[in-house]
């Protein structure tokens, strides 16, 4: 940290925001990141490996947040848990599905994840993700961070719930276990994705199955084409599969390599999380239209309070359709679109950015348009250059708690993981200075 700012980041004195663009020293320990990420013998060479095929997927430095701002995305992800309980959100989110997101056997859905962009007014919500990617690597992550200096001691004080939170990702499954199966004993879990080896978060996977392991519970990971269904059991290798943790983004398991897993879950003879009917619940872009909506709120008997927070916190969404679409061109400039299914920023478009070609095809899609919320700015040093990137915070969350902050940073439109100084970031959360808005 440059000598000659040493004032700056006394934490009484400074904003979130002031220390986002004053604080740009490397906090990451790479030497201690590697020993956390090889903890498990098994595991030596990951982080020569993510170096060389991965290298932008750490940051080297932190994200700073004030306490308000950190305070209302827990009240905001609190307040959608509660929508998302009535019966009459849940039937106009579900009418719009195939039938296996009908199925209601318990589980409510393992690593949720919020993404927020942080307002004047507030954050503000961009999606919702319901098989979100990077807990255990950020879990890991954070664990390996160092003062840069004397004067940030303060953002690097012991924290237990950094220390624990392995054990609360490991009890979210425990958890999901219970509402299906009650106090049976999980005895086997097995993580699918397609060609996981091939997936940019596939370090993640290996991570998840050690922490399995050390708990006792067998562990595996697999592609979906290597799990059978036979004799009303899902098996892998032969053995009987227990739960699966699904890292699939065909989110309504249609495709004909996931038909073994499809069979054995409309049965309720494995437990999958995420599953489909989280996804229909949570992570249709569609539902961002309703948590938007204050009337619809209102008549299906939602609280002033919460209905305050999600009209402070939720940008206005709606559907983009051809008979609004003269319209809705000539509002682009203040719009992102989305499609409704859509997962990792995927065929997603700043409105400024659109040509007419791309907007033809997202007439014939099936998209959203959200109210444009440009992302807060981070400013680091690469290679002795100042720089600023654009970061989003990723509010992991079961159950409508919210578990743990991540930043993601990088250049561009959208979260790329090809940013040279970007990646996932930890969050620090600046304590509120007297006399100041905690909003801010």
């Amino acid at each position: 940290m440059s000598t000659s700012k040493k004032e700056i980041f006394i934490p009484a004195k400074n904003s979130a925001a002031a220390l986002n663009q004053s604080c740009f020293c490397r906090t990451l320990n790479v030497n201690r990141l590697r020993e956390e990420l090889e903890s498990d013998p098994s595991l030596k060479g990951m982080m020569q490996s993510i170096s060389q095929t991965r290298p932008h997927l750490f940051s080297s430095t932190i994200v700073f947040i004030s306490y308000g701002m950190a305070q209302k995305i827990t009240t905001t992800v609190a307040a959608i848990e509660r929508v998302v309980a009535l019966s009459a959100y849940q039937t106009q989110a579900l009418s719009r599905t195939p039938a296996i997101a009908q199925h209601a056997f318990g589980p409510v859905g393992v690593c949720m994840g919020f993404d927020f962009h942080l307002g004047i007014k507030g954050p503000q919500l961009i999606e919702i993700n319901s098989n979100a990617g990077g807990a255990m690597l950020n879990a890991v992550l954070a664990r390996a961070q160092e003062s840069c200096c004397k004067e940030m001691d303060w953002a690097f004080t012991s924290n237990i719930r950094i220390d624990s939170l392995e054990q609360t990702l490991f009890d979210m499954f425990v958890a999901e276990w219970r509402h299906q199966r009650g106090a049976e004993n999980l005895g086997s879990v097995v993580i699918v994705d397609d060609d996981p080896a091939a997936q940019y978060l596939a370090p993640e996977f290996e991570l998840f199955q050690k922490l399995f392991q050390r708990h006792d519970v067998a562990a595996s990971i697999a592609d979906p084409s290597a799990l059978e269904w036979r004799d009303n059991k899902l098996c892998h290798l032969g053995e009987p599969v227990d739960m699966v943790y699904n890292r699939l983004t065909d989110f309504y398991l249609s495709e004909t390599d996931h038909h073994a897993l499809r069979n054995a879950y409309e049965a309720g003879a494995v437990v999958v999380t995420p599953n489909p009917r989280a996804h229909a619940l949570y992570a249709d872009k569609r539902n961002l239209i309703a948590l938007s909506q204050d009337d619809l709120l209102a008549e299906w008997g939602v609280s002033i309070s919460d209905r305050s927070l999600l009209k402070a916190n939720v940008p206005h969404t709606q559907l983009v359709t051809v008979e609004r679409g003269d319209e809705l061109w000539a509002q682009r400039r203040q719009l992102f679109f989305k499609p409704a299914a859509g997962f990792g920023a995927k065929a997603a478009y700043r409105g400024d950015k659109l040509t007419r070609r791309v907007w033809n095809d997202i007439l014939k899609g099936d998209f959203v348009a959200q109210a444009l919320v440009p992302p807060s700015e981070r400013l680091i040093e690469v290679d002795g250059i100042l720089s600023d990137l654009k970061f989003d915070i990723r509010a992991y969350a079961y159950d409508g708690k919210v578990q743990f902050l991540a930043a993601r940073m990088y250049s561009g439109q959208t979260t790329n993981f090809r940013t040279q100084g970007g990646g996932f970031a930890p969050v620090v959360i600046v304590p509120p200075i007297e006399g100041e808005a905690t909003s801010q």
